[in-house]
This record gives C-alpha cells, structure tokens and sequence, in this order.
C-alpha cells in the first residue's frame, strides 16, 4: 500500500512538472517577436537590441527580405509579429490598397534618397538625352521624381502626388529618360545609367553614403520616416512596448550616428 501511495505521490509530480513544462512554453512563446526587415540598415539596428529585449524576457527573431511588399503580406497573414522596413506613406498607400490593419508602432530613423552617378559629378552635368533609373514602386517612385524635380532637372504636373509617375512629368528640358526598376536593383544598374535615384538602405548595402557620395539629396524635412509596424489591436503588448522602448534608446540613437555618419539620421 505504501508503495502504491508513493508510486501515486511520484505521478502526481511528474503530471506537475510536466503541465508546469507547458505552460513555461506557452509563456516564453508569447515574449517572441518575429520581425521583417530589410538588410541595412534596418536588420543592423533590430540586431543591436537583440541582447537587451533577451534581458527583459523577449526573443527577438528577425527575418530578412530583399523587397517592399512580401513584410507586409507575412505580417497580415501572421507569419511576422512586426515589420521594420517602409516609410509612413508607403505604409499609408499599402495599407490602403490591400485593407491591412496596421498600426506605427514607433518612427526610428529617416534614410535620405539620393541621386548617384558614376559619369558625372554634379547634377548640372548629366547630358541631354541621358537614362534615369528611378525605383519602380508606389510612393518611392513619386518620391524620386520629386528629388529630381527638386534638382530643376524636370518638373512634375501641378498638383503631382506621391503616387506620380514619369506620365506625371510636364517638363523635361534634358529629353532624359526614366527606366523604373525594382529598388533593390537601381544600384546594379549604375554602370547602365546617368544616373539613378536609390533609397538609402539599398545605396549603403552597396557601399554608397547618401550624405558623401550622393549628386543631389532628398531634404531633411522629408517626412519618409522608417517606422516600426505591427497590427492593429497589439500595439499595446507589453512585448511591443519593450520593443518600442529598445529601439529608441539612446544606444541606438548612437549607433545611427556613428555607424552610417549622416546617411541616416535619427528622429527620435
């Protein structure tokens, strides 16, 4: 009898552990966050914080992608927690076309477009005639051609948004023309082209500084700040807070400057 008790005692135990084992699990799945990102230098910045959010009892798991749309698809469909990678009119214009429900978490840094070339070394320079290779998605497109128009090189039809494209051009005095390529491509096509207008996480994976090795710059009033987005309803999980505090803090305000020295810049 004694020995059935203690034998009963042992399972109980067992059954114990193991349901404690469960919920241990369940517990330390909830503090996972599966983050999207683009290489540089948003992979470089979510990295940097991994250290600090395992402290406070959270898994960072980041997951890079080589494109603009694919973060987004993976964070509606649930296979992302967070996506850091687009600006807010992108977002806005995303959001809107395919009815996501996402939430900006936390505005990080802004990553100033920029005209690049390897045949001329002033924008005043680039020969009539000349190809432009300008980014070919919605909203980085209108954002490079107002670049461009900023430079006096074309000008776009009143009233042009963020959604032009070059049909929107009603002046090009040069007679340029556009190719409109894959963001991701535009620094390949450098040898091919004049010049080309490129997004800064794209120009520094390719070795290129927005604030050194640019021919024109987009202004830093620009309001293409790189945001932080998660789905609506969860922005408020302490995880996420957690997160939103990591990744405004002074070390990665540092890190921003020192690591990419003006070619991002801060905006917290």
């Amino acid at each position: 009898m004694a020995f059935l008790r203690l034998s009963a005692f042992a399972g109980a135990i067992a059954a114990s552990v193991l349901a404690f084992g469960s919920f241990s699990s369940g517990a330390l799945a909830a503090d996972v966050i599966k983050i999207g990102v683009t290489p540089v230098p948003h992979a470089d910045i979510v990295n940097l914080i991994k250290p600090k959010l395992e402290k406070e009892g959270v898994e960072l798991k980041v997951i890079e992608f080589n494109d603009y749309v694919q973060p987004n698809l993976a964070l509606d469909s649930k296979e992302l927690d967070a996506n850091f990678f687009q600006t807010v009119p992108y977002l806005e214009e995303f959001a809107k076309q395919h009815n996501f429900k996402f939430t900006i978490l936390v505005p990080v840094h802004l990553e100033p477009m920029a005209v690049y070339s390897k045949r001329v070394k002033s924008i005043k320079d680039i020969p009539t005639g000349s190809r432009i290779a300008v980014p070919s998605d919605p909203t980085n497109e209108g954002r490079a051609l107002k670049v461009l128009e900023s430079t006096g090189l074309i000008k776009l039809r009143e009233g042009a948004t963020l959604l032009a494209t070059t049909v929107d051009i009603v002046e090009n005095p040069k007679k340029l023309s556009f190719y409109e390529l894959e963001p991701a491509q535009l620094p390949r096509a450098l040898d091919d082209v004049a010049a080309a207008v490129i997004n800064a996480n794209y120009a520094l994976q390719a070795g290129l500084n927005p604030a050194h090795d640019s021919i024109a710059i987009e202004s830093k009033s620009s309001p293409f700040a790189n945001v932080v987005v998660v789905r609506t309803g969860e922005e408020n999980e302490p995880k996420f807070q957690k997160l939103k505090a990591a990744i405004t803090s002074p070390e990665v305000k540092k890190f921003i400057e020192e690591e990419y020295k003006g070619g991002v810049l801060p905006t917290f």
